[in-house]
């Protein structure tokens, strides 16, 4: 494979942290450093990478709260699908002054459904995937067949939507019209767990 994908699992809830290169290329992006800054700065240096952007494929807490730290130890801008701007920017929206940590973002970049993104020379289509939060998206290397999930899918399992913003007929539709609706042989990255493809989905979650 060109592409280069390390998963580091960070914070209370386990989150899956991806940090993403092109093979012989210095650029890197990160996908949701959800805590544990240092432990993901620490490998893009060790590494010898400098990190271009931080994609989020949502804004809970356990996707956010290593941000802040990671860009003033590595760099890089924040890219967020616009849908997510009001849940990003609201502390009690995001689940962190939950759990007593508040956090509030603003991101350099809002992108829209369906934009290409190019960066650290890779390409990146964003899907908007609503129902998880509103404004939850994917990442999707067409080339390559990589998607980024977030929350939205897991191996054999979705995403609550219980949280503010986040509905249930709006996931399924999500789920079954923009994921499962993907080339079979498609490798799911997902917020939490294993990875897993597009056929394997939708032979066993429950919810396709």
């Amino acid at each position: 494979m060109e592409i280069e994908i390390a998963v580091l699992t960070v914070g209370p809830v386990q989150t899956n942290c991806y940090i993403v290169n092109k093979k012989g290329s210095t650029s890197c992006i990160v996908v949701d450093p959800g805590e544990d800054a240092d432990k993901i700065a620490n490998y893009i240096e060790r590494k010898g990478l400098k990190n271009e952007g931080i994609l989020l494929t949502h804004g809970h807490f356990d996707h956010i709260t290593g941000v802040s730290e990671l860009i003033s130890m590595a760099g890089g801008r924040l890219y967020v699908c616009d849908r997510e701007k009001e849940l990003l920017a609201d502390s009690s929206l995001n689940g962190s002054a939950m759990v007593r940590n508040e956090v509030a973002l603003e991101a350099e970049y809002y992108l829209k459904d369906g934009q290409v993104l190019e960066i650290a020379d890779m390409k990146f289509r964003v899907i908007h995937t609503p129902g998880h939060t509103i404004g939850s998206c994917c990442y999707y290397m067409e080339k390559e067949k990589i998607l980024f999930s977030g929350d939205t899918i897991f191996m054999e399992s979705v995403g609550r939507t219980d949280f503010p913003t986040g509905n249930w007929s709006q996931l399924s539709a999500s789920i079954k019209e923009k994921v499962l609706t993907l080339p079979s042989d498609v490798k799911i990255y997902p917020g939490h767990g294993p990875e897993t493809d597009v056929a394997y989905e939708k032979e066993n979650n429950p919810y396709a």
